[in-house]
């Protein structure tokens, strides 16, 4: 019983009351009815010599060094203290440094067993040439076996292969090698030999040769060097006459080369300048039509509205004409606006088309007058896309203003559409001398007292009614209910009331 703890490299291991399995920690209360041990993770080296044979039946001797050691994980620390650790009493109450003879002699055997394994499906030479991928496949197949204990591999060191007793297989192989080398190096030695006595042969021979073969051409040269020295000052006198003559001529056509790149900058200047002068008056153009058009919208909604107050419920028909002209209006200006568009695709292509066979004709006729036909088709270019950009610009600005009855609202502005509207409408009213008939049938129909009230205010009532009637339509009531004379205005023809607002001036 006491309060324990493990060192650095150590971990306690609790059984007993208060505990299901086992508590793996590194410090701990311990109670009377609970036992406890230490285990140590520190790995352990062992050297092991392996006696094995390939595919070939033959044997040899693989000496190897492992270090191996329990993993530092909750689940590998769980089976290593289960399985491996303390394997009586006495055990149990050591360290985990005591004991491990048990945990050796397993390693070896899974050892032994996965590397035979292997080698018995590899062949010497594959052993001495795929020395890491055997070591690989070692550790690979002996970790996999050891993680069912908790084990890990820290490091696998594969020695030498070794001959078996009795065998000299490795022997007679070294000293094949060493005998093989010797060999060859006495054959290289002789050859070297061989080649130094041929080449100081040659080298003499060549060297009489040389003499000989120098001192003759020294004579024909000597005769040679006479006569090309003649054609020499010839051709000297010749090419002297070219080279000053090359001259000229380059100093000739590198003036004809600055003039016409002057000409061509000349040009560029020029271009440069319309189009910064054709920006410019674009600009102000722009700013000048959106101030009036602001202006101009401003002025016409104030006596659109003032107007529009003025005249509401008076002009029914007339109303109806201007919403009549209204939509006509809008088709021709759709139309206006359309044709608008066709005709500057149209004047573009045809001007393009012009412009281009213009100055291919004029490039053929003379090349003098291939600049000015240039800047001819550069100015009728620009102007065909002056034309788009001004189709496009109507597009756009149907889109800022909420479609083509936005655009259409806009040009109606622009063209003084509603003031024309505003102008129509105030003529149509203009000396108009509505008459206005009102008639009293007496008191409510509540307030009489007598059953007959109600017969006798209807029986008031038709005499000016069929009169209004008569008066402003012309139309007279049968004979049966009342006999009634032609009235004035069906005398001049023409009945005299208008009519305002779907009700009539001459009303009730």
């Amino acid at each position: 019983m006491g309060y324990h703890v493990s060192n650095a490299n150590s971990y306690l291991v609790i059984t007993g009351g208060g505990i299901k399995d086992i508590n793996i920690v590194k410090k701990a209360f311990v109670y009377p009815w609970q036992k406890h041990s230490t285990i140590s993770i520190s790995p352990f080296d062992f050297e092991i010599t392996l006696q094995a044979m390939t595919c070939e039946k033959l044997q040899f001797s693989l000496p190897a060094v492992f270090t191996i050691g329990p993993d530092d994980t909750a689940e590998s620390l769980r089976k290593y203290a289960k399985i491996l650790t303390g394997r009586n009493e006495e055990d149990s109450k050591r360290h985990a440094t005591t004991g491990r003879s048990h945990v050796q002699d397993i390693v070896k055997g899974i050892i032994e067993g996965e590397t035979r394994v292997i080698v018995s499906g590899m062949t010497m030479e594959e052993i001495f040439k795929e020395r890491q991928l055997f070591k690989n496949k070692v550790i690979e197949n002996v970790q996999t076996e050891l993680n069912q204990f908790g084990l890990r591999i820290y490091n696998a060191n594969v020695k030498e292969l070794q001959d078996t007793a009795g065998s000299e297989y490795f022997k007679f192989l070294s000293r094949k090698a060493h005998e093989g080398a010797s060999n060859q190096a006495k054959v290289d030695v002789a050859n070297a030999c061989m080649m130094g006595e041929i080449g100081e042969a040659e080298k003499r021979g060549k060297t009489k040769q040389e003499i000989s073969r120098i001192n003759a051409e020294t004579a024909v040269l000597e005769t040679k060097r006479k006569s090309e020295k003649a054609t020499a000052d010839a051709e000297f006198t010749t090419t002297q006459t070219k080279l000053n003559m090359g001259i000229n001529l380059e100093n000739i056509q590198a003036t004809r080369r600055a003039e016409a790149k002057d000409a061509e900058l000349q040009r560029d200047v020029e271009v440069k300048r319309a189009e910064m002068e054709l920006e410019r008056m674009r600009a102000t153009e722009v700013v000048q039509a959106t101030i009036k058009r602001e202006s101009a919208e401003q002025a016409a909604e104030a006596k659109l509205y003032s107007e529009t107050k003025n005249a509401n419920g008076l002009l029914y028909k007339e109303k109806q004409a201007a919403e009549g002209r209204l939509f006509m209006d809008t088709k021709s200006a759709e139309g206006f606006l359309y044709k608008q568009r066709q005709d500057a695709e149209a004047n573009y292509y045809r001007v393009a088309r012009d412009s281009e066979a213009t100055l291919y004709a004029e490039k053929q006729a003379a090349q003098p007058m291939a600049l000015k036909a240039e800047a001819s088709f550069f100015a009728k270019k620009k102007e065909a896309e002056a034309m788009s950009e001004m189709a496009k610009a109507y597009g756009n600005m149907s889109e800022v203003l909420g479609g083509p009855q936005g655009l259409l609202q806009y040009m109606m502005l622009q063209n003084g559409t509603y003031e024309k509207l505003a102008n129509a409408n105030a003529a149509a009213i203009n000396g108009l001398q509505p008459k206005i008939t009102v008639w009293n049938t007496g008191d409510s129909a509540g307030s009489s007292s007598d059953g007959t009230g109600a017969i006798r205010n209807i029986m008031q009532s038709l005499p000016p009614l069929l009169s209004t009637i008569n008066e402003q339509t012309g139309i007279s009531p049968p004979g049966w209910l009342a006999q009634m004379g032609p009235s004035p205005s069906m005398q001049k023809g023409k009945p005299s009331g208008k009519y305002v607002n779907s009700g009539e001036v001459n009303g009730h």
